[in-house]
């Protein structure tokens, strides 16, 4: 049975995390500071956190880097901050995933359920066309020199090399994004998304190579 480490200062919230997961099958410890967290992980071996950035003694970053140091393990961040500079230093900091406070249940099962899938995996990193996307650090580099992306940026191109051989639906990237934004993505906020993105990624925008239009249907991975 998967052990889930959550770390929620929310008693109310604690508690209908620690049941719905119960539920799914999951065994749960939960606790409330960042010092308490401390302490577990030295005690026990889990298969996944569950983190809220905002604690009474500090915050889920800092419980993020601790994890990171003393188990290989997913982080997803439980956060209530419509802050996007935040979930980006979570990325960049280790986290594996984020969901926003009011979250679905399903929607959060579902993420639990893929950080699990990939945790396993033996590379965390991905390269295409001069692009290396390591999804353990969330760092991104173009060339050798890290490039800065937001956090629906990011998520986007999440999108694609985790399907590095489909061609990816624009309605699924809608789903996809108005998931991680936590609100409805338009079709036109899409194709500001991808425009932005190939901005920062490709060496030239206006022929991509990597992230490339499948017409009518969505884009695809290229090959660089």
């Amino acid at each position: 049975m998967k052990q889930i480490f959550l770390v929620e200062d929310d008693s109310t919230i604690a508690r209908n995390l620690s049941l719905l997961l119960r539920a799914e099958g999951y065994e749960v410890m939960c606790v409330s500071t960042r010092s308490a967290a401390a302490e577990r992980l030295s005690e026990h071996r889990f298969d996944l956190a569950l983190v809220d950035i905002s604690l009474p003694d500090g915050n889920g970053f800092a419980v993020c880097t601790e994890i990171k140091e003393r188990q290989d393990i997913p982080v997803i961040f439980l956060t209530a901050s419509d802050d996007e500079a935040s979930v980006v230093t979570g990325l960049n900091m280790g986290a594996d995933d984020y969901v926003t406070k009011p979250f679905r249940p399903r929607e959060l099962v579902a993420r639990i359920k893929a950080a699990l899938r990939k945790g396993g995996k033996a590379s965390s990193s991905f390269n295409i066309g001069g692009l290396l996307v390591d999804t353990a650090s969330g760092i991104v580099k173009k060339n050798g020199s890290e490039i800065f992306l937001s956090a629906l940026e990011y998520r986007l191109l999440l999108v694609f090399v985790s399907n590095p051989k489909s061609i990816i639906t624009r309605d699924r990237l809608l789903n996809e994004l108005w998931d991680a934004a936590g609100e409805f993505v338009t079709d036109n906020a899409l194709t500001v998304y991808i425009k932005r993105l190939r901005e920062k990624i490709e060496d030239d925008p206006a022929a991509p190579r990597i992230i490339r239009t499948v017409r009518g249907t969505g884009y695809w991975l290229g090959e660089g």
